[in-house]
């Protein structure tokens, strides 16, 4: 199965989220590379090495407030390729704002999760999003 190995990309710019992350995807022994972008602009840099071949994500975990290009335009962006398009998108935010909501799934969110804070709940979180994105989904190739 092709998504053992394939990494995933988290786009965050919190560094303690980051850290956070990191460290629930290690304690859940996760096979898959956490690649980092830490704003907008980093994100939509790996777009063209995608397009040039580099083994694209299994899923992207997209944070909505970021700076210099915001997770909704990053969204848009990627939704709106012919190819990574079908990349899942899986927004990890502190917004419960049903603007938010509403303005991911129109641009074509696969799965929109609100933050838990406390740490045994953000595992919870990270080991879900594993077992359904990386082990059950099919991804096309």
């Amino acid at each position: 199965m092709m998504s053992s190995c394939s990494p995933i990309l988290l786009v965050e710019d919190n560094p303690l989220d980051v850290d956070l992350t990191v460290r629930a995807f290690q304690r859940c022994k996760l096979s898959n590379p956490l690649l980092v972008a830490r704003d907008g602009e980093e994100a939509l840099a790996w777009v063209p090495r995608w397009e040039s071949g580099e083994t694209r994500p299994a899923v992207i975990l997209l944070d909505l407030k970021l700076p210099k290009i915001d997770g909704l335009a990053v969204l848009k962006t990627l939704k709106g390729h012919a190819v990574l398009r079908r990349i899942p998108v899986v927004v990890l935010t502190t917004s419960r704002e049903e603007r938010d909501i509403q303005a991911a799934y129109d641009l074509g969110v696969n799965s929109y999760i609100v933050k838990p804070v406390d740490f045994d709940k953000f595992m919870d979180v990270v080991q879900q999003i594993e077992l359904y994105w990386c082990v059950i989904n099919e991804l096309s190739e």
